[in-house]
């Protein structure tokens, strides 16, 4: 029989409760294949290989990963149904642990450390607040109350993503030409997406839009996963090489761009993948629309400005040799790799959140959203 992504959720709870289920990336477009995943080491090595990627993605995984990870605890710690083994300073200091360690499997996805956190805020404001008869019974009753905080962000993030989709089509008319860079769509979600979730309502409401796909080197996500979904999906997809993007706008083949995020910071300048801030830039001079995609948890008001992101930088090979049956470049070369770049705010048109499109003075407007 045959197996659509369209058909699975991008990450989810297996159905003993004890694993992560995922759409392992790394392997398409030519095979799917769901990998389940139940060790902190699995989950961080997961995460940091890109088998499963995306901000919104990460974060529904690491708050799968922090109920896990306290089920785990919970099961060292108890001996013989012992409830004075069980103690709550072991117990917190062991979840902190966890989060730390998840954190720095990618550090510029916000939603990671995001997730982590509110699941840690989560387990202590429980267990303070629903105190039972014994350590024991307190801590396993916060195991099963994180589980179900895991399943909220899992929820909260098909809801988001659709109410994104719903936002964005009131910026666009049926039969637009469409641009995205990287993969902002269901793979980098539960479902929709969110760059992508204007193209996958349009399709549902027969809006007719034409699909365009930067390739997005060194990587490809925008050929092995963006171009893969929205193809399955019966969407019209055409695939451009990243440096073909100002042609296709000169062309007037582009009404409108659509990129997602991994941070918003305060002012709203936003870190995406790599290549996003060049298309920005002939956005601007070609005076298209660019429109970036960004569920709240992914807003950084901490972050004052695109300058305080910290910018992962990816392995030599990815740019030299991946994909490739023999090296592309010579022996030893020195490699520039950085994962993400930061678009400034100024060449933002709009940020389109679940709760509303920001426009103007991000400074003040985005404080209004979280």
């Amino acid at each position: 029989m045959n197996r659509y992504i369209s058909d699975i959720d991008t990450v989810r709870l297996n159905p003993a409760g004890d694993g992560i289920e995922i759409i392992d990336q790394t392997k398409l477009p030519g095979r799917i294949h769901i990998e389940t995943l139940k060790r902190q080491e699995d989950i961080w090595h997961a995460i940091n290989i890109l088998q499963v990627r995306g901000a919104p993605a990460i974060g529904v995984t690491a708050g799968f990963a922090m109920y896990l990870a306290a089920l785990a605890i919970s099961r060292d710690q108890t001996v013989n149904g012992n409830p004075d083994h069980m103690k709550k300073e072991r117990f917190f200091t062991r979840l902190a642990a966890a989060k730390t360690y998840l954190n720095s499997a990618r550090p510029t996805a916000v939603n990671l450390s995001w997730a982590t956190q509110r699941m840690e805020d989560s387990a202590k404001k429980f267990f303070e607040e629903n105190p039972a008869k014994d350590n024991l019974t307190t801590v396993l009753n916060t195991v099963e109350h994180l589980k179900a905080e895991a399943l909220s962000i899992y929820e909260e993030d098909i809801a988001t993503c659709r109410a994104i989709g719903e936002n964005a089509l009131t910026l666009v008319k049926k039969g637009d030409g469409l641009l995205t860079h990287c993969n902002a769509g269901k793979l980098a979600t539960v479902r929709y997406g969110t760059a992508t979730s204007v193209m996958y309502l349009g399709h549902e409401k027969g809006y007719g839009f034409k699909i365009y796909c930067d390739e997005t080197r060194p990587l490809n996500q925008g050929s092995r996963l963006t171009a893969f979904e929205l193809s399955e999906a019966g969407m019209d997809v055409t695939l451009l090489c990243d440096n073909m993007s100002a042609s296709l706008m000169k062309s007037g083949a582009v009404n409108a761009i659509f990129v997602g995020c991994d941070r918003v910071a305060a002012n709203g300048d936003t870190a995406n993948k790599i290549g996003t801030s060049l298309l920005a830039l002939a956005a601007k001079h070609y005076n298209v629309p660019f429109y970036v995609c960004a569920p709240t948890s992914t807003i950084d008001l901490s972050c004052s400005c695109g300058d305080e992101i910290v910018i992962e930088q990816r392995p030599s090979e990815e740019v030299t040799k991946m994909w490739f049956e023999n090296p592309i470049a010579p022996e030893k070369i020195k490699v520039y790799n950085p994962s993400f770049d930061v678009t400034d705010a100024s060449l933002i048109s709009a940020i389109i959140t679940e709760k509303g499109i920001i426009k103007g003075d991000y400074l003040s407007n985005l404080k209004t959203l979280t």
